[in-house]
């Protein structure tokens, strides 16, 4: 009978191919593992535990938190606080930096986090997920600030989400290629189930908020209304379109078996380059869709190249399939050089009940 490794047992093994590993980074992903399955217990329970209603107020992005965001994002905090690992946190639901209490060591990583992406499905008992990046703190740093996070997303040591679905499945890059882990719940322990996932690079199947459209930029509604038109379109082919409302389980979704999220750059909010956080959103999961062999973008470059400004900085992002976001990129180039002829649907042209003889 053949025996499943485990997570640690998988990150162990990654160490050992490097000499100068000291086994902190093995402790520091086991605690926040930790912290996941703390979560999966909690949204286990659904009503039962008391953590499906709406909290007093908003987060820092003036977003209505749910109880279970604030109860999530706590579970983070004090599971990965002691650790003596960490010099500093970051999560979507905090204004500032998190320092670790004077009570515990401090460490050489910066943690950042969305503690429960997703939590507008968690009243309809829909998916939602954990990300988190890792990042090196500054040697001589012994006070983090929000500067010390402000690393472009090459920068990461590690990359990866927790999905709380049918099965709760942990799915990680240390930069070495993407690996899913799914929860045995009777062992309490996180087994290698999905090794080295890779994304095909042509997709037929792509995720957007189509009622955004109206504030859409027009490279991105051309992409759209090309696919939308199918075999009889440009594309010559059918697409599939998918909406979840989370991050987590769109880019799942991609990783197990190919396709496109789109949360582009609009008009709708002037003063905001895009939706999705930069540092605990968009960094995270472009790096797990770069090392599966996929590509991710603004629409006007390289996510992980981005450099960040601020520790809640938005950014647009187009991921997935690399010759989809290809596309969209050269639809994004050809437009700013004026020279793009966008596809509209013969369904759609104006009409008139008079023909000009």
């Amino acid at each position: 009978m053949r025996q499943e490794t485990t997570l640690t047992e998988f990150i162990i093994g990654e160490h050992r191919k490097y000499s100068h590993a000291t086994g902190g980074f093995t402790a520091l992903l086991n605690d926040i593992c930790l912290a996941c399955k703390r979560i999966s217990h909690l949204i286990g329970k659904g009503a039962l535990g008391g953590a499906l209603v709406a909290a007093a107020g908003e987060n820092v992005q003036g977003e209505r938190q749910m109880k279970l965001d604030v109860m999530a994002n706590d579970i983070f905090l004090r599971t990965n606080e002691w650790g003596g690992h960490l010099a500093a946190m970051a999560s979507e639901e905090l204004a500032a930096v998190y320092p670790i209490p004077a009570q515990h060591p401090r460490g050489r990583y910066l943690l950042a986090f969305d503690p429960l992406d997703g939590s507008s499905n968690i009243d309809v008992n829909g998916t939602v997920g954990s990300i988190f990046s890792v990042l090196r703190c500054a040697e001589g740093v012994t006070a983090p600030a929000a500067k010390d996070f402000l690393q472009p997303g090459t920068e990461q040591a590690c990359a990866g989400y927790a999905i709380y679905g049918p099965t709760t499945m942990l799915v990680l890059t240390l930069g070495h290629g993407v690996h899913g882990f799914t929860l045995d719940r009777e062992l309490g322990e996180f087994m290698l189930t999905h090794p080295d996932l890779r994304i095909p690079a042509a997709t037929s199947e792509f995720a957007i908020n189509t009622s955004n459209q109206r504030f859409w930029e027009p490279p991105v509604k051309r992409y759209i209304s090309e696919c939308l038109a199918g075999a009889s379109g440009p594309r010559a082919k059918d697409f599939n379109m998918r909406w979840i409302a989370s991050l987590v389980a769109e880019v799942h979704r991609i990783l197990m078996r190919g396709g496109l999220f789109l949360y582009p750059k609009d008009s709708k909010d002037p003063a905001s380059a895009g939706r999705l956080r930069l540092l605990y959103e968009a960094n995270p999961m472009a790096l797990l869709i770069e090392q599966a062999g996929g590509a991710a973008s603004t629409g006007r470059g390289r996510i992980l190249e981005v450099a960040p400004e601020g520790l809640h900085q938005r950014a647009p992002v187009i991921l997935g399939s690399k010759d989809e976001v290809g596309r969209i990129e050269r639809y994004h180039g050809e437009h700013e050089r004026g020279v793009d002829q966008p596809y509209t649907s013969p369904l759609f042209n104006e009409r008139s009940l008079f023909v000009q003889q």
